[in-house]
């Protein structure tokens, strides 16, 4: 019989980001590891499924995300280890997470695993989802004289530092010329980023489904612009190092990530009955999960189809001066191709 640990378990998401919070410090001042080395580790022989009857994987969530799909979908039925889900605010804690062996997997955006990755973090990017980048948006309130991401110069933009909407603005940015030092960014989490739009205590904010969907089912908030066709809007699995360098948790790794593939292609092929789990699931309108399961989906692709665009994504916050250079081939674990590759698909 399967068995998820959620509800009983939330209450200690809070103590996660907190203790993740403090690991960003170490992984600071500790400078970039090598993921060379960490690529080279011997992949250790899977066990038995039959084995993991009394192992609890720990898997990173965001809000609306893989508990949600994956209970939508069946696929947390017949599992042979238990889950355990923590909720996450963004990208960024989870991998903070993974790497203070927090959690063992989480599926986050394009950003997170590159800024983790050049702060060292023990974490590998180990399956790969796709999406066109429509539900990444910069967004205005209706009134705003701001007509152009080259107006954004000497204006406030609110933005979660290290995820996917920090790196879209930053790539908006560059494309219309403008040196980041000339926008004042501010870094606020979704939730209090949400409430300081609304009151109008910034220009701008860079942020992602659902909360793009929420804000414009909620408000006359315009789109400035979106992501579509400026980032790859790809989505990562990422694995902690020490749980694949542990058979067991490898083991259920392995099948957790086809499920999570098989559960992303299940919501693709319904949308509506998607939405729907998902708007009750994440306690949100049923006009706001439509538009935003609409357009965000997370539709599995070959890993191997990604780091060309990804590490091009690098190299601009190498550039920029936002990152340390990252190695995007050093940070890919290609040990589960073989499992995904009867789900997968090509790029959309």
């Amino acid at each position: 019989m399967t068995t998820t640990v959620s509800a009983t378990h939330r209450r200690h998401s809070m103590l996660i980001a907190l203790l993740a919070l403090a690991v960003v410090v170490m992984i600071a001042g500790a400078g970039c590891v090598s993921r060379e080395s960490q690529a080279q580790a011997p992949v250790p022989d899977r066990v038995d499924p039959a084995e993991l009857s009394d192992l609890v994987l720990r898997v990173g969530d965001q809000k609306g995300g893989t508990e949600a799909l994956l209970s939508a979908s069946g696929r947390l039925d017949d599992l042979p280890y238990r889950v355990e889900f923590s909720t996450f605010t963004s990208g960024p804690p989870q991998i903070e997470a993974l790497n203070a062996g927090q959690i063992d997997v989480a599926v986050t955006g394009n950003t997170p695993p590159v800024f983790g990755a050049a702060a060292g973090a023990r974490a590998s990017v180990v399956s790969a989802y796709a999406n066109n980048g429509e539900g990444d948006q910069i967004l205005v309130p209706a009134d705003s004289d701001v007509q152009s991401v080259a107006d954004l110069v000497g204006r406030k933009v609110l933005v979660a530092k290290g995820t996917s909407a920090h790196g879209h603005l930053l790539l908006q940015l560059r494309k219309a010329a403008v040196d980041p030092e000339d926008v004042e960014l501010v870094y606020l989490q979704p939730a209090e980023a949400g409430s300081a739009f609304s009151r109008g205590d910034a220009d701008a904010w860079a942020i992602w489904d659902p909360y793009t969907a929420i804000t414009q089912t909620t408000s006359d908030a315009r789109t400035l612009t979106t992501a579509a066709g400026t980032t790859n809007g790809f989505g990562f699995g990422v694995a902690s190092d020490e749980a694949l360098a542990d058979p067991r948790r490898q083991t259920a790794i392995a099948d957790l990530l086809v499920r999570i593939a098989e559960a992303g292609k299940w919501a693709a092929e319904d949308p509506t009955g998607w939405a729907d789990y998902y708007g009750e699931a994440v306690g949100i309108s049923p006009e706001a999960a439509e538009l935003s399961q609409g357009r965000s989906s997370r539709v599995p692709v070959a890993l191997a189809d990604t780091i060309a665009s990804e590490q091009e994504l690098a190299d601009v916050f190498t550039e920029d001066g936002q990152i340390n250079a990252v190695d995007v081939n050093a940070l890919v674990d290609e040990r589960f191709d073989d499992d995904l590759a009867p789900v997968v698909g090509p790029l959309p």
